[in-house]
């Protein structure tokens, strides 16, 4: 690994909504807070709630794919890394109990927890089948403003659901 291990996560048993995303950025690692970037920002903003709300343990649970930042790669950061997983979310999982509402973002974990069958775009459209535990999202990254571009039902369609999910999953529907 190009830099120290440094898991970043935030987990409590009370969480009722879990974050499983593809691995802490570099932003995340200099702050040893997950989501501390323009990412974070706008996957705040898809799910509707605050920043206190998002960084409250006892409410959102954080778990990447890869635990640690694992390095710059030619077009971003490189992909979580692959042992990460394996080794430890079952045993978190294990650990969150309360868990109503688990959005799985970008590929790498919908690969790992919904199956290659299908694309990112096909499994986010297609979001309500993965319903009421799942929720597949694009990544919330900048660079990924392409995609939402080309995407404008992900807008208009799937983030009001996301909200409504997410608003139930916290006990506020």
């Amino acid at each position: 690994m190009p830099f120290s291990p440094q898991p970043i996560i935030q987990l409590d048993p009370k969480a009722s909504i879990l974050i499983i995303g593809h691995a802490p950025g570099m932003a995340a690692h200099k702050s040893a807070t997950p989501w501390r970037d323009p990412s974070g920002v706008r996957l705040r903003d898809w799910m509707g709630i605050s920043e206190q709300q998002f960084y409250d343990a006892s409410q959102v649970a954080i778990m990447p794919m890869g635990f640690c930042y694992p390095g710059k790669g030619r077009s971003g950061d490189l992909p979580p890394r692959k042992e990460c997983a394996p080794q430890w979310h079952n045993r978190t999982l294990a650990k969150l109990p309360n868990v109503k509402l688990t959005l799985i973002i970008g590929s790498y974990a919908q690969a790992y927890y919904l199956g290659n069958a299908s694309s990112l775009t096909d499994k986010v459209k297609s979001a309500a089948q993965f319903l009421p535990a799942n929720f597949p999202l694009p990544h919330p990254s900048p660079r990924n403003n392409l995609w939402l571009a080309r995407h404008p039902w992900f807008e208009r369609d799937i983030l009001p659901t996301l909200r409504a999910n997410v608003q139930s999953a916290l006990g506020n529907i």
